[in-house]
């Protein structure tokens, strides 16, 4: 799983389908109306943001920071990744098929 905030919707759909395209995720969630309170660079801020959850194999993780990192316009965007202890073997199958790595 990646999870990772955008400014916008259109630039979260945008990046998406790119990864979905170069088969690097199977699936892209994206969640509107997020309210990201934060400190950067020493200063604290607030923003209104879309959540994009990406379904991914852990083979093709760090593959899919990477490339997100170089779609997405943030300077220095929020990226987490993190594998998932337990998945339901039909979507461990289809991740793995969709994603060509076989099992997820």
């Amino acid at each position: 799983m990646v999870w990772c905030p955008f400014p916008d919707e259109e630039e979260a759909r945008r990046v998406a389908g790119v990864l979905l395209d170069e088969g690097l995720i199977a699936c892209a969630n994206i969640l509107p109306g997020i309210i990201s309170l934060y400190v950067w660079n020493g200063e604290r801020g607030e923003a209104r943001e879309v959540g994009l959850l990406a379904k991914t194999n852990e083979s093709l993780g760090q593959q899919t920071i990477t490339r997100l990192g170089q779609l997405h316009s943030y300077q220095s965007p929020a990226i987490i990744g993190w594998k998932a202890d337990e998945v339901g073997p039909a979507t461990r199958d289809w991740l793995g098929s969709l994603t060509g790595t076989g099992l997820a």
